[in-house]
């Protein structure tokens, strides 16, 4: 979360790893820690394996090897991805909390890794039987995801990391 901009009109404190999320505290305006219109951005962090073969059925072969070079291996290949979903909201004064991180990450676990983990993403995910399994639309079907469970407009972003130098980051946008 380093680098990133607040919203208008916010102040921003340092963002601090406490034990399974990164808290990200804004102020709107001049109110003081703990106020009553105090919000947090919370993100957790999960890992999982998966393979796939890239692949766009509108595409001869030719055209999708060249396009997608070994990514395109008939054999498919394999990621270990991470991925950081963020939920933003009211800090609640009564628990100090956006949200528990006990159900953000049974969410996430119903969500992300029920449907994804150990799969061949084209061949085990329904979503994917028709969309290339690019970490573009890996991002996407995670967003839709746990917008299912969470709470009507918590959902912040996704953060989607295929390899420690590749990610996409996808806000429902």
């Amino acid at each position: 979360m380093e680098g990133e901009v607040p919203p208008t009109g916010t102040k921003r404190e340092r963002g601090s790893w406490g034990g399974a999320g990164l808290v990200t505290r804004t102020w709107p305006g001049d109110h003081g820690h703990g106020g009553p219109e105090c919000r947090a951005r919370l993100s957790r962090l999960v890992s999982f394996s998966a393979s796939h073969r890239l692949q766009s059925k509108s595409l001869s072969e030719e055209e999708n090897l060249k396009l997608y070079g070994k990514c395109n291996n008939p054999n498919v290949h394999r990621h270990n991805y991470k991925v950081v979903v963020t939920v933003y909201g009211e800090i609640d004064p009564d628990t100090g909390m956006v949200m528990n991180l006990t159900d953000l990450k049974k969410y996430m676990e119903e969500a992300i890794m029920e449907p994804l983990e150990h799969k061949n993403l084209d061949l085990d995910v329904a979503y994917f039987a028709d969309t290339v399994s690019t970490t573009e639309n890996v991002a996407v079907f995670i967003w839709e995801n746990p917008q299912k469970l969470l709470p009507e407009g918590a959902l912040y972003k996704v953060k989607v990391y295929e390899t420690d130098n590749n990610l996409v980051v996808y806000k429902g946008e």
